[in-house]
């Protein structure tokens, strides 16, 4: 199981990344208008992507286990970490999924 803290902290990049994704989609799409245009107005939005909390990245986030919130191994399709997802598949937990030979 993973420590509380983490668990929070991640949460709070998500809510984080909610509360500013139309102002970093926003300012990405006018860097994307503006390079032809002068390299002043650029860096103005370049100064206000970075006056951004680094939280609100959506790359600064992480998937986690549904279960344990470990975030390592994880596989999408499930939502679980690979040492769950062994488990549920030797206890035949998971319908249609087949163990390798």
């Amino acid at each position: 199981m993973a420590k509380k803290s983490l668990i929070q902290r991640e949460n709070k990049r998500q809510k984080l990344e909610q509360k500013y994704h139309l102002i970093r989609r926003s300012s990405k799409n006018k860097m994307k208008i503006s390079k032809v245009s002068l390299v002043k107005k650029q860096r103005e939005i370049r100064e206000k992507l970075q006056s951004l909390p680094r939280n609100s990245a959506p790359t600064r986030s992480h998937r986690r286990c549904f279960l344990t919130g470990r975030s390592r191994a994880n596989y999408r399709d499930f939502g679980l970490s690979g040492h769950i997802l062994r488990e549920m598949f030797n206890a035949c937990l998971l319908p249609g999924a087949t163990r390798s030979s």
